[in-house]
Order: C-alpha cells, then structure tokens, then sequence
C-alpha cells in the first residue's frame, strides 16, 4: 500500500530539491482536481515500502491569501497522509517557525526538516535541532539537500515515523531565543550591501539591462561554433542518406531527407546551443537569488501597466523559450493577471528567434572588430522593445477583455546563495532543454514534410509556395516584407528556427531547406530580392510580434485549458506586429 506523505513549507526553503531528492526520476506534474494550480508528485521506495511525495506550494501560514496557498492548506487539513513534513529555511527561521508551530499543533504526524544548514553555517548562524524537536514536541532532522546530506536521514524517519508526542505549547520567539545562535549583523550585512546596489534606483535597471546584454553576448558569441558543428554533422548525415536512398522514389527520398530530416537538423542545430548556453546562466540568476530582484526593482512599472510583478519571472524563461515562459506564469495566483502574463509572454523572442535577429542584424549591421557586440546590443535593444510592448498590451488588456482588480502579494527577497554549476547543468538540461527541444522536434518533423511538398507540387507550372506567395504580396508590401517573407512566417509556426531557411529556400527555388556558409552570401541573395534597411527592420519588428508558434499554442491551450483564450494569444500579437509594420514602413519610406 502506499503511503502519502506531504511537503510544505514557505517558499525558498529548498523543499523541491527535496522531492527532487526523495523522489529521484519517478516524478509527474499535474493539476488539483478542477483547478489550474500546478502540483508535483513522485513515488520513493525504501526498505519494502512505497511513499507517494506530494510537494505542495509554497505557504506563509494556515490562512490562505492565493489560490495555490488555498489549495496546498485545504490539501493539509483534508488529505489523511501517513506524514506531513514541514521544511524550514535555517537561514530564516524566525519566520518560518510560525508555520511549522501551526501545523505542530493542528497535526500530530509531523515532523520538521530545517534545510539549508549549509548556508546558515556561512552566515554565522547555529541550530539547535535537539532543542527545536523538544520545544515543537517533534523530530527535527537538518539536511543540506542540495550536497544530499541529510536525506537519508530524512528517509529513515519517514519510514520509521511514530506520531509525535503533542502539541507545541511554546511561543514562536520563545522558540527561536532558544534554539537558534547567531549574531544578526553578519547575517544580514553582506546581503542589505549587495541589495543598497542591485536594487537601488540609480543602479538596479542598469545593472539589470548589462546583465542581460552580457548574458546574450555569451550565449551569441559561444553558441556560434558549436551551431556550425553541428549543421556540418547533420549535412554530413544528409549525404550519407542521399546516397543511400539514391535509386528510390524521388518523392519518399526528398520528402523524408530533403524535407523532415533536413528540417530536424536546422532545428536542432540552431536551437541546441543557444539553449546550452542560455538555460545554465539563466538558471544561476536565478539560484544567486537575483531574479525576485529585478521583479522588485520593476515593481513599480508593472504596477502602472496594470499586470503582475511576479511576470518578469515568466517574461526571463520566454527569453529561453516561450512555451516554458508560458508555464511559468503558474507562480501569478490572479487568474486575470495570469492570462495577462500568458498572452503577452510571446512579446520575448525566444531563442528560435534570436538566430533570425542575429543573422538579419549581422546582415545589415558594418561589419568590424565590435561587430558582435554591435549585434548584442541590437538584439538587447529589441528585446527592450518587446518588454515596452509587453507593458502597452497588458495594460490594454486589463481596461477591455480583462477587467478586474489589482491583486497584491508579499515579494520575497530570498538570501543570496553560491550557485551548485553541476546541479545547475543537469536541472537545464532535464527541465528545460530536452523538455523544450522534444517538444520542438515533434513539430518541426511534420512541418518539413509540409514544406518540401508546396515548394514540391506545381500547378499551371507555378509551385503552391509560390501560388502563396503572389496571393500574400499585395498584403505583405504595405507591411514592409514581401509575399515569400510572410509565406516563411506562416510556415514557420511549427519552428521559429526555419523561418530564414524558407525564404532562402523560396528565393532559390530549391526543393527544400538551405543554409549558406557565409553571412556575406546571405546578404547578396537578400539584396538580390530587393531587400533594403527598411525590409531588414520590418523582417525584425514582425518576428518579435507575431503568432507564437505551435509548441507555445499547444502549451497555452494546456495550461488554461481554453481555445478562447488561446485563439487570443494568437490574435494579440500578429495583430500588433501588423500595425507597427504597416505603421515603421510607412514612416521609413516617407524619411527615404
């Protein structure tokens, strides 16, 4: 039979790497019954028995303020579980007792796990847990669960778990006099420095914004080389099945290597290493403590766009990927403010984008010593127009078809903690990195077969790409494009990555994806076509605001479980990319 046990604790306690920890790889994510409120579970077997893990979200207290909070105390005062084990920070304990005191007294199969001691020691900062276990009346075990020390521990305990003794009759400062020792100046000192600086108002955004350009200076100098190995791999395999498949069907030989396995390549070639890159030092933000740092610091803009703080969080992961973005906003407890966060999210390029915006900016951009760094800045720069149009839209939103009031909640800034690289490496590539590339394999494939068919197919000696095109031209020139730009955008909604690729491949006339072994070639071919600065700017201005793509739609339709709202996301950002098209376009051709 197996047994529930429930994690809880206030959050930043370091109670998923627990679960993590406990649970290993037998994992799953889901959704309270009816609800949208995400929750984790995982099975742990030991010693003969089996334990099914419910991580529940993050609490301040038994008196809900949130639709997750509301959730996780319903979910403690209803489940019969086998245990309830309490997670404290021992870097915040005064406050985190307040909980465990709650839960010790409404509770007698609890026990205490005080994570973090690791940082508490370098803060100067000693636990008595012995002394915590008899004033709780419960066990006390202190973990370190990012080094794993401590879970097994932890293990033994909920396995061999007797009910505790009773209630915990003692005040939650009375608790802490006694057991905790630590001198409350080096605690605090270090961090309040640091914060005077990154949250200040004459330094927080600055620092902010060159963190970003350094960030995306890395991932696009360092995902150059890679990106070239591997599109000379996949080239190498494509030959190789080219001869292979030489005397069959030129339909079954084209579709499957010229069209699904050359588009998987270009996917996987131009998405892979700026992942690698970006993910890992995304993630270390976010491990440092920095990322409620700059929510803080933009706090206030959000405020008068009408949308949540907590959206930066989501708006940082939709940098990387959008579809992951979208899952994020499950942090923002308003469900108006959500959906907010959700339809506008896809106003961050995604890194699919990126190879778009580097190639068309390196393009059209003097070339020269700086010329990366004249890139970064580029890409900065548009990525602070997406953030701009992302404050405009929200705030839009929230007057028309997302009326409602304001929500407010407690902003916690966590204590700033060494990044683990190896935890940091592996927790990218299983959570975001693979979760993201298969999703974007899955939808790529089919779009390759799609594609090398329309460019493929003839009618009156005209293929049906072209056909397309002409029918698109009329509409695409008043947006600055041309009618195979906007057939490449269309066609890219599988993958952003191939939405270059195609209007190569429709400017050549060739039967399927191609790619070029120098910017400078790219550039005569795009010149060639009539392509001027203003083309470039249109080319940029509507790949940051267009449809998201078919993972990122897939995913909405999940986590809001609407068609409604996810025909929406798709309407909101292609119409705003028209109008500032139409609108760049017409303002450029008249200065010409």
């Amino acid at each position: 039979m197996t047994k529930k046990v429930l994690l809880v604790g206030n959050p930043n306690t370091g109670k998923s790497t627990i679960f993590n920890a406990l649970t290993g790889k037998h994992q799953h994510t889901g959704n309270w019954s009816g609800k949208t409120v995400g929750n984790a579970s995982g099975i742990m077997k030991y010693k003969g028995e089996s334990y099914e893990i419910i991580d529940l979200p993050g609490i301040y207290s038994l008196n809900p303020i949130s639709e997750d909070e509301r959730q996780a105390v319903n979910c403690l005062k209803s489940e019969k579980a086998h245990l309830i084990v309490v997670v404290l920070d021992a870097t915040c304990l005064e406050r985190n007792l307040i909980l465990a005191a709650d839960i010790a007294a409404m509770c007698t199969n609890v026990i205490v796990c005080v994570n973090l001691m690791d940082e508490a020691e370098k803060k100067g900062i000693t636990v008595d847990t012995e002394k915590l276990g008899e004033m709780l009346k419960t066990k006390v075990i202190p973990t370190r669960a990012r080094s794993g020390k401590g879970i097994a521990r932890l293990k033994d305990e909920i396995y061999s778990h007797n009910k505790s003794c009773g209630c915990c009759c003692c005040s939650t400062e009375c608790i802490y006099k006694n057991c905790v020792f630590s001198n409350q100046d080096i605690i605090n000192n270090r961090d309040r420095k640091i914060d005077r600086i990154l949250t200040s108002r004459m330094f927080g955004i600055p620092i902010m914004l060159l963190l970003l350009c350094c960030i995306l200076w890395i991932t696009i100098w360092g995902a150059n080389y890679p990106s070239g190995l591997l599109s000379h791999f996949f080239t190498g395999i494509e030959n190789f099945l080219s001869e292979q498949f030489a005397d069959s069907n030129i339909i079954v030989r084209g579709l499957l290597i010229e069209g699904v396995f050359r588009t998987l390549g270009w996917v996987v070639a131009v998405m892979l290493p700026p992942m690698a890159i970006f993910f890992p030092l995304f993630t270390i933000l976010e491990d440092l403590g920095y990322l409620p740092r700059i929510a803080f610091n933009l706090d206030h803009i959000f405020k008068k766009a009408n949308a949540h703080s907590k959206m930066i969080l989501s708006m940082c992961m939709g940098l990387g990927c959008n579809a992951a973005g979208i899952i994020s906003t499950r942090i923002i407890e308003s469900k108006k403010e959500r959906l907010i966060a959700i339809i506008t999210n896809n106003f961050m390029p995604c890194n699919g984008r990126f190879s778009s915006l580097i190639m068309l900016a390196t393009v059209f951009i003097s070339g020269g010593m700086l010329v990366s760094i004249k890139v970064a800045l580029t890409v900065t720069a548009a990525i602070l127009s997406g953030v701009f149009i992302t404050f405009a839209v929200s705030y839009i939103l929230s007057n028309t078809i997302l009326k409602g009031e304001q929500s407010s909640f407690v902003l916690e800034l966590p204590p700033y903690r060494a990044p683990q690289p190896m935890a940091i490496i592996r927790r990218s590539i299983r959570e975001r990195i693979v979760y993201v590339l298969f999703r974007a394999v899955a939808v790529a494939a089919p779009a390759g077969a799609a594609i090398w068919l329309l460019q493929n197919i003839t009618y009156n000696n005209i293929t049906l790409l072209a056909h397309i095109a002409m029918f698109l031209d009329p509409f695409a020139q008043l947006m600055g494009l041309d009618g195979y730009i906007l057939t490449a955008f269309i066609m890219g909604l599988p993958a952003n990555e191939i939405v270059i690729p195609i209007v190569l491949m429709c400017y050549t006339g060739n039967g399927g994806l191609i790619e070029f072994d120098s910017l400078a070639e790219l550039g005569m071919l795009l010149k060639a076509h009539n392509w001027t600065y203003i083309t470039a700017i249109c080319a940029m201005v509507f790949s940051l605001n267009h449809f998201p793509c078919a993972t990122s739609l897939l995913t909405i339709k999940k986590e809001t479980g609407s068609i409604k709202w996810t025909v929406i996301s798709f309407i909101v950002p292609t119409v705003t990319g028209i109008i500032l098209c139409m609108c760049i376009n017409g303002i450029l051709r008249l200065m010409a």
